[in-house]
């Protein structure tokens, strides 16, 4: 049986592969009974001040009676809490570590979880047979050529001295502020401050938004620095973890890392498509600003590298895989206030399910790509990718787009795993593109 770490053997990932159907398989992500047993305690004590009981008065309830009577209610709430928390990100981590190659996402399928026992969360995936792919970088490769309009240049010049100048009015490490993606380090502290478990700490990133919903998560951030480190007990955190318990959790932040949402960041930019010159960054901005027929230059090059590569790898993708992406599309045109134009007309079922099915095999092939080139994920290439998501203009250049990073209208937190998944497809797309164009 394999294993592996996520804090110190108090936890592990086992895999077990269906006999009858090999398509499938169970991952099983084992949390210690002594974890368990230290936020089932800690838990039970944060109730302590809000819970009421016959004979007792306010906040002095003990914390056997708390722990016995809330006992069902505690282990519910422990269940989201630890898969929020540090199951999702350790799960996305062992797929990419160990090469599974996946078609779809992961299915929770249960969680057996008691306050005296090791805590079991058992996943169900899809495999896919490997694709074997050819020596595509010698694949024949015309890119897309840009329009020859002199406003083109002068547009990426001005957008460029835009930039430069918000740039220059930027103060080196200035406070975070509305709009900036904030990268912190996040660990449950006692009532003492001291860690629970000093090496169960887990990253996420977070965009800090300006509706008033945003609030609680805002104030945990605003005006702060990188490299600061605080004890918070915040609601936007607790709500984000599990809303099913009034547990108030102490947690002991630390801001690794800010992406400032004033100005867009050239250098960064450079580093991410692999840039030395001014005047090649030049023309790499052009394929956002030039388009034909409502397409953009760099759309296009994606679209036909693609197409070449799915010419020469034949295969068909999981029909649930499709479907799950019909919804996902159809969930998007939904929001467009022309939607009920789109769906009126002739075969538009039909291309939602090609469309579909074009997404599902890219991913799929793009995944296949990420394990044969060995491409690896930094802290480098998701501030690369955020860069571009400060600019609409920008987000041109991202074909693997986030997931919408709001939940009822709230921005939330995402588990550094989970966004480095779709920063390797993007990162892997542009391997390929760099390899294509290469002279």
């Amino acid at each position: 049986m394999k294993q592996s770490t996520i804090l110190e053997n108090n936890s592990f990932f086992t895999i077990e592969n269906n006999i009858e159907q090999p398509a499938l398989c169970s991952v099983t992500i084992t949390i210690s009974k002594d974890l368990v047993k230290s936020f089932f305690e800690e838990t039970a004590k944060t109730l302590q001040s809000s819970v009421q009981a016959y004979g007792f008065h306010h906040g002095s309830v003990p914390i056997e009676y708390i722990s016995a009577q809330y006992r069902a209610n505690i282990t519910e709430h422990l269940k989201e809490f630890f898969f929020k928390f540090g199951v999702i990100n350790f799960l996305f981590q062992e797929i990419r570590a160990r090469k599974i190659f996946v078609a779809g996402e992961p299915r929770l399928v249960d969680i057996f979880l008691d306050h005296e026992n090791n805590a079991r969360f058992i996943f169900e995936l899809t495999l896919f047979s490997p694709i074997e792919l050819l020596e595509w970088r010698f694949f024949p490769f015309k890119s897309p050529n840009r329009k020859n309009y002199k406003d083109l240049d002068r547009q990426v010049e001005a957008f460029i001295q835009e930039e430069k100048t918000c740039l220059d009015g930027y103060v080196s490490h200035a406070p975070v502020t509305i709009g900036d993606w904030v990268n912190f380090d996040i660990l449950v502290v006692g009532h003492n401050n001291e860690p629970l478990h000093r090496n169960f700490v887990q990253n996420f990133w977070l965009k800090l938004g300006d509706e008033e919903i945003d609030g609680h998560l805002r104030a945990l951030f605003i005006d702060r620095c990188k490299g600061e480190q605080f004890v918070a007990n915040n609601k936007g955190l607790q709500d984000y973890f599990s809303d099913q318990l009034r547990a108030s959790y102490n947690f002991l932040i630390t801001i690794v890392d800010v992406i400032p949402y004033n100005y867009f960041c050239f250098d960064q930019f450079k580093d991410h498509f692999k840039i030395k010159t001014n005047k090649d960054m030049h023309k790499k901005l052009i394929e956002v600003f030039s388009y034909r027929n409502d397409i953009s230059q760099r759309l296009t090059m994606v679209e036909e590298a693609f197409k070449l590569l799915m010419a020469k790898h034949r295969f068909y993708p999981p029909q649930h895989l499709v479907l799950r992406q019909q919804k996902i599309i159809l969930g998007a045109i939904q929001k467009n206030p022309d939607y009920n134009v789109y769906r009126k007309q002739k075969d538009f079922n039909f291309w939602i399910q090609q469309l579909a099915e074009k997404q599902a095999k890219e991913t799929l092939l793009i995944d296949q790509l990420i394990y044969d080139e060995n491409i690896v994920v930094d802290h480098t290439d998701i501030v690369g990718y955020l860069n571009l998501d400060k600019r609409p203009r920008m987000r041109e250049f991202i074909y693997f787009n986030l997931p919408d990073t709001k939940r009822d209208g709230q921005e939330m937190p995402w588990p550094k795993y989970e966004l480095s998944r779709i920063c390797a497809r993007e990162k892997a797309i542009n391997h390929v593109i760099y390899h294509l164009t290469k002279k």
